[in-house]
């Protein structure tokens, strides 16, 4: 018995779904070809009357505490030290849908380039009678082609609200559970707790990252797929715009001044060799 569901049953007020905060376990394989690397992270959605908001707890709580290391070191010595373990977690992506249609957005960057990507695809939803218990939840199944892949869902009428995890909505009930044909990305609720007044002041649909610099550059889904493409291909675009024409250029890297060409060249190899564990992305037909 899931403990966290247990208890949350009790403080749940199943008539009004608003300002409460649904947290699930977010497991998925990386790398299609390594089906034993299985990574795990907490993620969150939050459902509030006018959107909901659903993002990575392990991201925001890891940069959270990074933000505050640094802040502590620039005023104490005026220079910062970002090491590559400080940041934890997988999911750097927010997702905000907007009420009453569910206008469904995602927030991410690539480089220095922040976006706001609407995806306007409709999920149609083929709901089946069968039926499981999953928790303290009766659920049904509904199963679903999107982003790439086919899905399973297992959904809740005891929670009568149309949302679920990342983009997906538009069951008759929460979804708690719903995975891909392959088994390699799944969410499954793990607890329900109610927000407090003061949470839900300091929820912003326009606010989704701790390092949060800089205006969105709003994109349509086919754009982004465009430039999500090009900068896989060239992982070093981004940099060379931010940079501008540095040639002479070098760089700190390590406590080695290192020729800015150089560093580029290393930096590209470093994040090819990357991509290439990272070939199982969940929208898998970003990468068709």
């Amino acid at each position: 018995m899931n403990k966290l569901l247990f208890l949350s049953l009790f403080i749940f007020s199943f008539g009004n779904a608003q300002n409460q905060r649904f947290s699930y376990v977010y497991q998925f394989v990386p790398d299609s070809t390594n089906q034993a690397d299985v990574k795990s992270e907490m993620v969150v959605l939050e459902v509030l009357p006018k959107f909901s908001k659903f993002y990575s707890e392990t991201v925001f709580k890891s940069d959270s505490i990074s933000n505050a290391i640094l802040e502590k070191e620039a005023k104490a010595t005026g220079v910062v030290n970002v090491k590559t373990d400080m940041r934890k977690g997988f999911f750097r992506n927010t997702i905000i849908k907007e009420n009453p249609d569910y206008k469904t957005f995602l927030i991410t960057r690539i480089g220095q380039t922040k976006m706001k990507v609407l995806d306007d695809r409709k999920i149609n939803w083929k709901i089946l009678p069968e039926k499981q218990k999953i928790g303290e939840f009766e659920t049904q199944k509904a199963e679903t082609e999107m982003y790439g892949r086919k899905w399973t869902a297992w959904f809740t009428t005891e929670i009568p609200i149309q949302e679920g995890p990342y983009k997906f909505h538009g069951l008759p009930g929460l979804i708690v559970k719903i995975e891909d044909q392959n088994k390699s990305h799944s969410f499954a609720l793990n607890g329900i707790k109610n927000l407090t007044a003061e949470e839900v002041k300091n929820i912003d649909p326009n606010k989704n990252f701790v390092f949060d610099e800089g205006n969105y550059l709003n994109m349509e889904r086919s754009a982004y797929k465009k430039f999500y493409l090009e900068n896989r291909n060239d992982p070093n675009k981004s940099v060379r715009s931010a940079l501008g024409n540095l040639e002479m250029v070098r760089v700190n890297i390590g406590g080695k001044m290192t020729d800015i060409n150089e560093f580029l060249r290393d930096r590209e190899k470093q994040q090819k060799e990357k991509n290439m564990k990272d070939n199982n992305p969940l929208e898998l037909d970003l990468l068709k």
